[in-house]
């Protein structure tokens, strides 16, 4: 069981920077793949980024590529989205979610675990 807990949210200017954290409990951190997903209202929940166990991959929606960095600290169990540039269309509910499998999953079914969210909202 892992508890997931986003923080940093907030409502921002187009082009400027935000930064994500998710707190996870428990002492296994490292055994999951982490991913964040966003959702804005009266679409579908998707994928942004992912990163793997303890090997520093990662994987990005092309949306976001090159815009958001996510990362994390084993020792601290977090993980990070660094986002900059942002823009309108990054308005949305963001998570944080656990992956109990190797790889660097992008479906939702793919996660096990997830946070209850943290709204950024990008002004135009």
């Amino acid at each position: 069981q892992v508890l997931l807990v986003e923080s940093g949210g907030g409502l921002v200017q187009a082009g400027d920077s935000l930064r994500l954290s998710c707190a996870a409990s428990g002492r296994t951190f490292i055994a999951y793949t982490m991913g964040w997903f966003r959702q804005s209202p009266g679409k579908e929940r998707e994928f942004v980024a992912a990163i793997s166990r303890s090997d520093g991959d990662t994987s990005y929606a092309d949306s976001v590529k090159g815009r958001f960095t996510i990362s994390r600290d084993n020792a601290k169990n977090t993980v990070h989205l660094q986002m900059n540039s942002l823009k309108p269309e990054d308005t949305a509910v963001y998570y944080c979610a656990a992956d109990r499998n190797f790889g660097l999953a992008t479906a939702i079914y793919d996660y096990d675990y997830w946070g209850e969210g943290t709204q950024v909202t990008v002004s135009s």
